[in-house]
This record gives structure tokens, C-alpha cells and sequence, in this order.
């Protein structure tokens, strides 16, 4: 095959979409299928938990380790080995004859999707040139993201029409025929450190030290935040992540080099990511459970009422990025989530009874719009301050701040949520005497959170009274849900506006007499280094430093 026919950019792009796809599909369609898995290999609700948390824990735990080894061994390399053992692992997961086999199907899922994510990003920034990666990141956000609405519906009818097995071996023509493209088109690159060791002992305490926060806020709405199997881990993890960031700054080869933190754009972009997708985390989490709990939706209908969303995306995003690329990213970080907040404040309004037509969806749409405006360019602009040899690490540091964002958003913030849904009913309904019938609906109304009570059992006179306690908290809990969301997603576009420095352009050929000037800087230089971390940049003189 003549791979000069072809246009090695876009296949390169392809492929990256092609692998992310497949892992968005997996951990949307196994949702889908979980009561079926029950049924098929026993196992019950912690059977259920430990299928989709398996595969969350390896993930987020390793995902660093797996940006660092794309950066040593190659994205490549990295990229077909997460690929190809993610399609071998849904093969053991499609024949898995327990519930336990299953289960460490799943997290070894994980574990090659940890490799894979951070090498996507890694062969996009490695196939594009600067001028065009917001454009090629804001292609494989559209198309990554058609995934989540793809997975539900196709897991549905494979679990339906067939076996739930289908929906791990589906993956393997999807592994295959991405494996093709990268062999054909995604280009080998040396190590960009082939005589540097794996940081071993950094991987250790990273992956631990990841784990134990993962671990706890995946317990935490089943145990309680001062329950020690959640107290624990916790603690446990930050202390060696915080042994992990000693160790990085010591290392004569860190797989994390900390200089990356003293470069501005990289900084500020990933804190902008930690508040962008805390605020995502709980708008879905909460909206969803609201169009279905108090509105009355059933699965699909509140499902496909975000289909704005991503279709929105899909549409924008990549020409988000190219007029990022033009432009530069600063306007798009700082206005975007403000717009994206606008959305969510309108979301805020909502009560008990919705028409979607004209109480969501105008909000849903204003929310994309602003979302759309921002992905792309925020996740380029982290990528574009690390040097292509970080590329790696840099898009696993994204990564692991927006799960362990989100993850965080749901357990920290939804637990405000729930002590306001609970005080709230015991307002309305101080000074009244109960029922103990009226008492057991109220009680197991405060254990969903965002729910309408049953009162079926409830005296008829007391029906009404408890009814309308349960909805009003409800409305106003997810009120607060909504403002708590847009609050974290308005801050991180005035992290954009106020810390994200536009980085320079280079002067056209066209533009220049005779060419002379051609890839000169046009305006200010790379984005200021900031005065942190300067500790580790004294201590290891692999630390790259900002030109």
C-alpha cells in the first residue's frame, strides 16, 4: 500500500479517534447492560458497582503512568499497545464465565485504556503542527464524544436483540481496523529519552497515590465521607502523592518533570480544566437524576434530552479550534465557560413540571454553545506549553484533573446538595405531627435525594402536605445543584480571561520579503514561566524549562 496516497495527518487523527471512540463506547454502553450481567452471572449490586468501578479505578490511577510511557517509548508504540490489548481484554470479557472474571476484565480494560487515552492526544500533537491541533483536537472531541449517545442505544439493542456479550466483543473489528490505520499512517518517532529509565519508583507511588482518592470518592456515596473504608484511602493516597511529587522533584528522570508547572498557559489551563469539569460532573449527574426522579422521564427520554449537547459539539468543535488556532485561545477559555454558566443558569429555572421544548432545551443549547467554544481550545493550549517530548504526560495530567474533577464535583458538592434536600424538607415541615406511615415516605424520600415521595401509603390527608415538602426540596436542591455548577464553570473562564497568555503566531512566508522572516516570532514570546515549583527545577536538571 502507497501511504504517500494518503494523507498521513488525517489518518493519524483517524486513529485517534478511532481508539478514543472505542473506549467511549465500552464505558457507556456497560451501563446499559448491567441488570442483564446480574442476571447472567450473579454477583447482585456490588457485582454491579465493581463491573464500571474496576475499569474507573485502573483508569484513573494509571492514566499518568500511561502519558509518561508514551513520552519514553513512543505515542505510537504506546497508542497500539493500549488499542490492541483493550480489543484482546473485551475477548476475555465477552467469554468471561463469573462475575469475577469480569471484573478483572474490566480493570485490566482500564489499565489499557489508561495507555491509550493520553497517546491519542500525544499522536494528534505529534501529527499536527501547532497552527492546526486545536482544529484536530476540537475533530476528535465531535467524534469522541458521538460515542456516548451511540453506546446507550446500540448497548440496548445488542442487550435486547442478542446477549451482553455483544458488547464487549463488538469492540474487536473496531481494535482491528484501527490498528490498520496506525500501521499504515500514524509515523514512528525515536524515544525522545532513549537513554533514560523508567521512573519505577515514581509509577509506584503515582498509581497508589491516585488510587486511594479514586477509590474513596467511588465509595463515598455508599459509605458516608467518615466511614474508614473511605477515610483511609483517602488520606493514605494523598500522602504518597504527596511522596510522588517529593520523589518527582528529586528524581534524576521523573516521569512527571515538574517544570512543566511553572509554564503558564499549562498551569492555568489545567486548573481551568479542574473547574470545568467539576461543573460538568454535577450538571449531568444532577440533570439527569432530576428529569427522571421529579420530572418524571424514563431512562431513554432523559438520555436522549442531552442529545443537543453533543450533536452542538459535534457541529462547533472543530471550528472552534481552527478559529482558536487564528485568533488564539485566550477569548474562547474566558467567554466560553461564561456562556456555558449562562446555559446552566438558565437550566436553575426549572420546576417540578417541564415542557423540554421551552424549560430545557433552550438552556441545554446555550450551554453547548459556550462548551463547544472551549474543549478544543482549552485541551490545545495545555498540550501546545508542553514540548512534544511531554506530550504524553502532559495530556495524562489533563486527564487525570478532569475525571478526578469530576468524581470530586459529585461526591464533595453532592453531598451539599443532599444535606440542603434534606434540611429543606425538615423546614417545611417543622412544627407538623406525623404519621408513622407519612415519617417512612419522608425518610426514604431524603435517602434518593431529588426524588418525589411515595405516599401511597400515607393517610390521605397527609398526602399532599408530604408531597409537596419532598417536591419543593427537590426543586430547590437542584436549583442549588445548577448554581453550584454554573458558579465552578464561570470561574473557569475567569481563569481563562485573567491567566491564559495567547501564544505567539509565526510570520507567514507570503507575508515576508523574500521569505527572510518565515517562521519568525510574530509577537510576544512563549507564555511566561511562573514562579512555582522553582524547587524542583534546582534539584534535577532533566526538568525542561521554558525557552
Amino acid at each position: 500500500m502507497d501511504v504517500q496516497r494518503f494523507d498521513a495527518k488525517k489518518l493519524s487523527l483517524l486513529a485517534a479517534i478511532m481508539g478514543s471512540f472505542v473506549v467511549g463506547l465500552d464505558s457507556t454502553v456497560v451501563n446499559v447492560a448491567l441488570p442483564s450481567i446480574s442476571n447472567d452471572l450473579g454477583g447482585g449490586l456490588a457485582g454491579q458497582q465493581w463491573v464500571s468501578n474496576a475499569y474507573l479505578l485502573a483508569l484513573g490511577s494509571l492514566i499518568l503512568i500511561g502519558g509518561s510511557l508514551g513520552d519514553v517509548l513512543g505515542e505510537r508504540r504506546v497508542f497500539a499497545i493500549g488499542v490492541g490489548g483493550f480489543g484482546l481484554v473485551s475477548v476475555v470479557c465477552a467469554l468471561a464465565p463469573s462475575i469475577e472474571v469480569l471484573i478483572a476484565g474490566r480493570a485490566l480494560q482500564g489499565v489499557f485504556g489508561a495507555l491509550l487515552t493520553p497517546s491519542a492526544l500525544a499522536v494528534i500533537v505529534s501529527a499536527f503542527p501547532p497552527g492546526e491541533r486545536s482544529a484536530a483536537i476540537g475533530s476528535w472531541t465531535a467524534w469522541s464524544g458521538i460515542s456516548t449517545v451511540i453506546g446507550p442505544l446500540a448497548g440496548g439493542y445488542l442487550v435486547d436483540a442478542t446477549s451482553w456479550r455483544w458488547i464487549f466483543a463488538i469492540n474487536v473489528p473496531f481494535v482491528l481496523a484501527t490498528l490498520m490505520v496506525v500501521a499504515v499512517a500514524v509515523p514512528k518517532r525515536e524515544r525522545a529519552r532513549r537513554h533514560q529509565p523508567i521512573d519505577f519508583l515514581g509509577a509506584v507511588l503515582c498509581a497508589l497515590g491516585l488510587a486511594g482518592p479514586v477509590f474513596a470518592l467511588i465509595r463515598q456515596p455508599e459509605l458516608g465521607w467518615t466511614a474508614p473504608g473511605v477515610v483511609v484511602p483517602a488520606v493514605a493516597g494523598i500522602a504518597l502523592l504527596a511522596a510522588f511529587l517529593f520523589w518527582e522533584a528529586r528524581a534524576p528522570h521523573p516521569m512527571l518533570p515538574l517544570g512543566l508547572f511553572r509554564r503558564r498557559n499549562f498551569t492555568v489551563g489545567n486548573i481551568e480544566t479542574f473547574a470545568m469539569y467539576g461543573g460538568l460532573g454535577i450538571t449531568f449527574f444532577f440533570l439527569v437524576l432530576y428529569l427522571q426522579q421529579v420530572a418524571g422521564y424514563d431512562a431513554l427520554q432523559a438520555g436522549l434530552a442531552t442529545l443537543p449537547t453533543t450533536l452542538v459539539m459535534f457541529a462547533l468543535s472543530k471550528r472552534a479550534g481552527r478559529l482558536a488556532d487564528k485568533l488564539g485561545p485566550r477569548w474562547f477559555m474566558g467567554f466560553g465557560p461564561i456562556v456555558a454558566a449562562a446555559g446552566l443558569a438558565l437550566l436553575s429555572r426549572l420546576g417540578a413540571t417541564i415542557d423540554y421544548w421551552t424549560d430545557v432545551l433552550p438552556g441545554l443549547i446555550v450551554f453547548s454553545l459556550g462548551l463547544s467554544a472551549t474543549v478544543a481550545p482549552l485541551t490545545a493550549t495545555v498540550l501546545a506549553d508542553a514540548d512534544e517530548s511531554n506530550a504524553g504526560i502532559a495530556s495524562g495530567v489533563n486527564n487525570a484533573i478532569a475525571r478526578v474533577a469530576g468524581l470530586l464535583a459529585i461526591a464533595a458538592l453532592g453531598a451539599v446538595v443532599a444535606a440542603s434536600f434534606a434540611s429543606s424538607i425538615d423546614r417545611e415541615l417543622s412544627g407538623r405531627r406525623l404519621s408513622p406511615a407519612a415519617q417512612h415516605a419522608v425518610t426514604e424520600a431524603k435517602r434518593r435525594t431529588l426524588a418525589k415521595a411515595d405516599v401511597s401509603r400515607v393517610p390521605p390527608a397527609e398526602r399532599p402536605l408530604v408531597a409537596k415538602a419532598v417536591e419543593d426540596a427537590s426543586v430547590h436542591a437542584f436549583h442549588l445543584g445548577m448554581g453550584l455548577s454554573a458558579a465552578l464553570v464561570a470561574l473557569g473562564g475567569l481563569l481563562g480571561l485573567v491567566g491564559i497568555v495567547n501564544p505567539r503566531r509565526t510570520v507567514r512566508s507570503e507575508d515576508c520579503a523574500g521569505g527572510q522572516l518565515a517562521g519568525q516570532p510574530a509577537d510576544a514570546a512563549r507564555e511566561p514561566e511562573l514562579p512555582v515549583l522553582s524547587l524542583a527545577s534546582r534539584h534535577t536538571g532533566s526538568v525542561p524549562s521554558a525557552p
